[in-house]
């Protein structure tokens, strides 16, 4: 979960996603997280709280950035957001996650960016 916020989400190494999620969650897991970060270039995600029990790993964030990019049929503000609160459960299988399902404040980032 750490690496998937800190090498992919924040980072952009989408080249990681094969050692961190389940092979069919590669692409899906792609087209999720790079249209965020052409949005948000400069993303930042503090990781607040992760735990694990049996084969699920919850985890909740904080995330900030700026918006340099087209997010949901926005066009960039220039706006900042900050400390945006996300919730993210995943299910894990041979030590890979898959299964996502995540809550995030969106109503705060979008009326942080003035939308």
């Amino acid at each position: 979960m750490r690496r998937l916020v800190v090498e992919v989400m924040v980072g952009g190494d989408f080249d990681a996603l094969p050692e961190l999620v389940t092979p069919e969650e590669v692409e899906p897991m792609r087209r999720w997280i790079e249209p965020f970060r052409v949005s948000f270039p400069d993303i930042h995600m503090e990781i607040v709280t992760v735990v694990v029990e049996g084969d699920t790993v919850a985890a909740y964030f904080r995330c900030s950035g700026t918006h340099f990019g087209p997010w949901r049929g926005h066009e960039p503000t220039g706006a900042r957001f900050e400390n945006v609160d996300e919730l993210y459960f995943f299910r894990v299988t041979g030590g890979r996650l898959h299964d996502m399902v995540s809550v995030e404040d969106n109503q705060s980032r979008l009326f942080q960016l003035g939308l």
